[in-house]
């Protein structure tokens, strides 16, 4: 029998349509690292924004989470993820949530402190988190306060294997003396194989943790590597502090992320100052590994190697962002590289292997401290090439001229004060710290391209340091004891007028019996609240004190002479506040620019330009525009040629050509973007999505998630 093949061919013409019409898997390029990448170089290789057609990018999509808290000035600092079509960040109350990247709609939202005691108060500010993933396996890892969390990024779910119930407390293994001081994780941990590793925030005062780096299981939460940043005895280091300097002493701590070099197994971890920030009479020595670059074997946590960028910090000098791996081109002969920001507005390039510099960095003199019993250090190391991308002095024809009132208010400061280079030592009648205590460089870091150019914004802003001797013991009324405990623990933020500092996200405490009681205050002192730290390690009877002196109605006691308990303060002076040289309007005391972004050439050590960055939006014609702005989040660079960054306080994202500073577009955001953009693509469409928190610099608290792409089409 014959049979018709018709049947048969129109069948599978069907099945060969219908296949055809089924849509092609979806095509992703994903922002799968903190700032980037493993090296944290906030680079992308994406080209379809380009400088032809820049000024074409039209706002995308806006999420609002709807948890922003103007009172409290809560912000958004976090560099999202994005992985497969799916945005992971965080809101202004530590929120995770999951959003689809190509729409700005939420998938899922996970609460950290749904069950949590802590729930009331804020724990600081989440700059981004770690994604791990193996086989079918995938776990976001995400620190809130002093907690580590496990998440599963398809449902926002605990993994309750991890740790205890989803989460590891980071006070484990610290020491039994640290269980109740102030821990928590800012910035996000890097992922090695199945290793999360972790830094920490801890106190910049008395009762400072130790600032210990350690990796844990990504499956199960086991710590399996710690190094001790204060070493103890019969490490390396240990000659640097005073005997025993371990069991007490604190700080030296990883607060602003890591690099990794996953081929060599290098974890490069970036430490802070040594605990008290300010006066070091009882921590005699260079102190490491305090302000140091630390390369650690990622799978041990053994030194491989270790530079100091500043020793015996007096200064606040902490190094404020991941370093850079990058290949550069020394003398015609590729090298890989460690480029590491810092504060005062060095660049540090030194030899990935070994840690030696690939340009050379001298050890210069620098002034002695004229505080009792300080012992500063003599040099500071001091790259000579590249050239600081931030002013290091304020010189009297650099004080501003804005206005008559104004210009007499910052010559008698500056005259009054203790001014030169960069590392005059804090002392009592004031000193002039250029670039501030917040850079310079931030914590936002700096965008490398693969040509070895480096490009960071800077802050222009000058602060001054201020200490007072503590005198003799009062044991006075429980007020005036409160006032003393507070001026040693709490003066160096609120200020001696506790008016505070709204640029600085600092409340003021006047007037505070008007909308709090001593219960909620005591609550605060212990608990935290938002940037302000747990003060745990005061008793209950010094916790009452402070609230009785806060809620004083007698204004002579809040003005009055200064005192201290020696009993209750071991060191002999403490700081007056955290001070910007601002005149009485409330603009900086020098003349613009107040921010800069820089295009680094680390093959030559040179600048290759210097563009001015934001303008004030207070200043109108009394000086050129723009002026500058101080910022904070940093840059990217994509392979077109492009720069983008938010970060001032103008509240604007802007696109720079790379090759030149050229500013190509701006957009304006609906609150300031202290946050570093993360560039990602769907389908061949590619995004720029920036964080809106906005809460600093005394702009508006925002909630939002803004994403910019070309049209459709184009």
């Amino acid at each position: 029998m014959k049979t018709n093949p018709l049947p048969f061919c129109f069948a599978l013409t069907l099945l060969c349509t219908f296949a055809c019409k089924q849509p092609a898997p979806p095509s992703y390029t994903n922002w799968a690292w903190y700032l980037g990448d493993e090296g944290t170089n906030h680079y992308t290789p994406l080209t379809q924004i380009n400088k032809e057609n820049v000024q074409q990018l039209q706002l995308a999509w806006t999420y609002h989470s709807g948890d922003a808290d103007p009172q409290n000035r809560s912000q958004i600092q976090c560099n999202p993820l994005v992985i497969d079509g799916r945005l992971y960040g965080s809101t202004p109350t530590l929120k995770l949530v999951a959003l689809d990247a190509a729409t700005g709609k939420e998938l899922w939202r996970f609460d950290p402190f749904a069950d949590s005691a802590f729930k009331a108060f804020g724990m600081g500010v989440n700059r981004g988190l770690a994604y791990w993933e193996k086989g079918q396996q995938a776990r976001l890892l995400y620190a809130v306060g002093s907690y580590l969390y496990a998440v599963n990024p398809q449902n926002g779910q605990l993994y309750p294997d991890f740790g205890q119930h989803g989460r590891v407390d980071l006070h484990e293994g610290l020491g039994e003396q640290f269980r109740e001081f102030f821990v928590s994780a800012n910035s996000p941990g890097i992922v090695y194989h199945d290793l999360i590793i972790m830094g920490m925030r801890v106190s910049e005062a008395m009762g400072a943790a130790p600032g210990y780096i350690r990796a844990y299981d990504v499956k199960t939460g086991e710590r399996v590597w710690t190094f001790h940043t204060i070493p103890r005895p019969g490490e390396y280091g240990y000659e640097s502090w005073p005997p025993d300097a371990w069991k007490s002493m604190g700080g030296a701590n990883c607060w602003s992320g890591f690099s990794l070099d996953p081929e060599r197994g290098m974890v490069f971890v970036p430490t802070g100052s040594a605990s008290y920030d300010f006066y070091g009479g009882d921590r005699h020595g260079a102190n490491l590994f305090a302000n140091c670059i630390l390369a650690l074997d990622a799978a041990t946590g053994k030194r491989i190697w270790h530079f100091q960028t500043v020793h015996h910090d007096l200064w606040d000098r902490d190094l404020p962002a991941p370093p850079n791996l990058i290949t550069v081109n020394i003398d015609g002969k590729k090298v890989d590289a460690v480029a590491q920001i810092t504060k005062s507005g060095y660049v540090f390039l030194l030899d990935r292997e070994t840690g030696e510099p690939l340009i050379e960095v001298e050890e210069v003199p620098v002034p002695p401290s004229t505080l009792e019993g300080e012992a500063a250090w003599p040099t500071q190391p001091i790259p000579v090439a590249p050239p600081p991308f931030a002013r290091h002095r304020v010189h009297r024809e650099d004080l501003t001229t804005r206005t008559p009132e104004a210009a007499a208010y910052a010559l008698d400061v500056w005259t009054r004060a203790r001014e030169g280079d960069p590392f005059v030592p804090p002392s009592e009648e004031g000193t002039i710290i250029f670039p501030g205590f917040d850079g310079g460089g931030e914590w936002g870091g700096a965008a490398v391209d693969p040509n070895g150019i480096l490009y960071v914004n800077a802050s222009e802003m000058p602060w001054i340091i201020e200490m007072v001797p503590v005198q003799s013991e009062s044991n006075g009324r429980l007020a005036t004891r409160g006032r003393n405990i507070f001026n040693r623990n709490c003066m160096s933020c609120h200020g001696k007028d506790l008016k505070g500092a709204s640029i600085y996200t600092i409340p003021s405490l006047v007037n505070l019996k008007s909308r709090m009681d001593a219960a909620g205050i005591a609550a605060i002192v212990k608990n935290g609240r938002g940037m302000m730290p747990s003060f745990s390690y005061l008793n209950d009877e010094q916790i009452e004190a402070i609230a009785a002196y806060l809620l004083e109605s007698d204004e002579q006691l809040h003005t009055g002479p200064e005192e201290a308990e020696n009993s209750e303060w071991k060191y002999p002076y403490v700081m007056t506040g955290y001070k910007k040289f601002i005149d009485p309007d409330g603009f900086p005391a020098i003349k613009p620019p107040w921010g800069t972004l820089n295009a680094i050439d680390l093959n030559k050590g040179e600048i290759r330009w210097k563009t001015v960055l934001g303008d004030h939006p207070g200043i109108t014609d009394e000086y050129p525009h723009p002026t500058g702005t101080e910022s904070y989040g940093g840059p990217v660079v994509t392979a077109s040629g492009l720069l983008f960054i938010a970060a001032t306080l103008d509240e604007k994202i802007r696109a720079f050509d790379c090759s030149n500073g050229e500013l190509l577009w701006e957009a304006s955001l609906p609150a300031a973007g202290y946050a570093t953009p993360s560039v990602y693509a769907i389908d061949g469409r590619q995004y720029l999505v920036i964080a809106c928190g906005g809460g600093k610099l005394g702009t508006k608290s925002g909630d939002a998630y803004v994403a910019f792409a070309l049209p459709d089409g184009s």
